[in-house]
């Protein structure tokens, strides 16, 4: 987990930030573009053949422009693996037993106030805020990036009631920051918005799995039990893994007129009283 208190020195720079990366199409800022390409991608035909309907999150374009270097939109590729650590060594017992080596939670223990509260992990881009390199005259926040040694200036528009939204969800639940962007992005963003410590931690790419080309939100790295965590995110990519423990949201761009997270809010406070979240969201489904 990369926290703003351990984040890395200004001087050091990881391969994911690399002016390599960013002309190869890897960015900095996970975001949905609404002039995208509209070529099926495989998780598409697999929402029409389900009758599913397909959200925008799916659409990626594939080719990106200097003013697209800020946004995440990769393709889907069967041929891509899980990435995982075949390098670990495996512990053997004295009798011949192998041991499987330790996993590493994403997070740290739970904290005393978060004792028995369901461990809620929430998206930023196009959930509860739209960024841009374009600007825009009534941006809530306006945030210094620097690419390649040039300073680039990121425009934040707020969503609606996302203030009211995270005050909310601090009280209830153990929030948690999980953002497919690079935290020298995410970061300051999550400073200015969250004015209440409604995140108890925040998660950037690094901590995220690279699978058939998206950036997926694994909820079993977490360290909390599965039937306690539940995932607020726009795009079905990032929790594929995970589909049963998702609350879905329409992608937010710019439409002030919005109530989403507002009306959400009724639903999470009788969420946050249940003993396992399967229950309550199956019922949620089946009612939508």
């Amino acid at each position: 987990m990369l926290a703003r208190r351990n984040r890395r020195g200004d001087g050091q720079k990881s391969s994911t930030e690399s002016s390599s990366d960013l002309m190869d199409g890897q960015s900095i800022i996970t975001q949905v573009q609404r002039d995208e390409a509209t070529s099926n991608t495989p998780l598409q035909q697999q929402q029409e053949s389900k009758g599913a309907p397909i959200s925008s999150s799916t659409k990626k374009p594939r080719h990106r422009s200097i003013f697209q270097t800020l946004f995440c939109c990769v393709c889907y590729d069967d041929s891509d693996p899980i990435q995982v650590n075949n390098n670990a060594p495996l512990l053997v017992e004295e009798n011949g037993t192998i041991c499987k080596p330790s996993i590493k939670h994403l997070l740290s223990d739970v904290k005393p106030q978060d004792a028995h509260k369901i461990c809620v992990v929430i998206d930023l881009d196009e959930t509860l805020v739209h960024s841009s390199f374009k600007p825009v005259s009534n941006a809530d926040f306006i945030i210094p990036v620097e690419i390649d040694g040039i300073e680039h200036q990121v425009y934040v528009l707020k969503r609606p009631h996302v203030d009211e939204f995270l005050k909310r969800m601090g009280d209830l639940f153990e929030c948690v920051l999980f953002t497919a962007s690079l935290a020298k992005y995410a970061d300051p963003v999550a400073d200015l918005l969250d004015k209440w410590g409604a995140f108890r931690a925040r998660l950037f790419r690094e901590s995220c799995v690279f699978h058939r080309g998206n950036y997926v939100k694994d909820l079993s790295r977490l360290g909390r039990d599965l039937n306690r965590v539940i995932i607020i995110d726009n795009s079905p990519a990032s929790y594929i893994f995970h589909p049963e423990n998702a609350v879905p949201v329409a992608s937010w761009f710019d439409d002030m007129s919005d109530t989403e997270l507002l009306d959400l809010l009724p639903f999470f406070e009788k969420l946050s009283q249940a003993e396992d979240v399967y229950t309550v969201l199956r019922q949620h489904r089946t009612s939508s």
